[in-house]
């Protein structure tokens, strides 16, 4: 009988995957890196998979491959983080937005939306996506104190509340 590896090792190894394809992009081997991204983006954890599928977004473009309009959640999500990413904020905004308005429970949605904001300068609207995004997955609260996209709201009362430990066992639920 074959076990299956652990979701510790799952994780590792797709980290592991990443970095290569990384180091590929690095190196303008963007049909290598590519390769790898979509098989990241098919079956690794989430948030690798979510990173692997902006990359591949990337790639896509530098191969000039002409890519599909976005008509789901996922493709304005993925536009989205990689317009963040570039720090075009404006149009970050606009794609998870619609990524949003298709699927109003994607937590990882609501965070991107959260961080953009928050580097705009809109604390009450990136505290407002933030404080969703922790109730749709308590992780996000743990995410939050170390992303460097939240530095402009690090001093806000608010904030250090939404990310502080609660301290319950059932940490999905805030305090308002």
């Amino acid at each position: 009988m074959i076990s299956k590896p652990a979701p510790d090792a799952l994780h590792a190894a797709a980290i592991k995957n990443f970095e290569m394809a990384v180091r590929s992009f690095r190196r303008q081997n963007y049909v290598r890196a590519k390769q790898i991204f979509e098989k990241l983006a098919a079956s690794a954890p989430p948030e690798v998979a979510d990173r692997a599928r902006v990359y591949l977004g990337y790639c896509t473009q530098k191969i000039g491959v002409r890519t599909i309009a976005p008509k789901t959640a996922a493709d304005y999500q993925v536009l989205g983080v990689a317009e963040l990413n570039a720090r075009r904020l404006d149009s970050a905004i606009q794609h998870l937005a619609k990524a949003q308005k298709l699927d109003p429970k994607r937590e990882d949605v609501r965070y991107a939306l959260a961080a953009a904001h928050a580097l705009r300068g809109d604390a009450e609207s990136a505290l407002e996506h933030l404080k969703v995004a922790i109730a749709l997955r308590p992780q996000n609260r743990f995410l939050a104190r170390s992303d460097e996209d939240f530095g402009p709201l690090a001093q806000d009362p608010r904030f250090q509340s939404l990310i502080a430990s609660t301290g319950h066992a059932n940490s999905g639920h805030l305090r308002t």
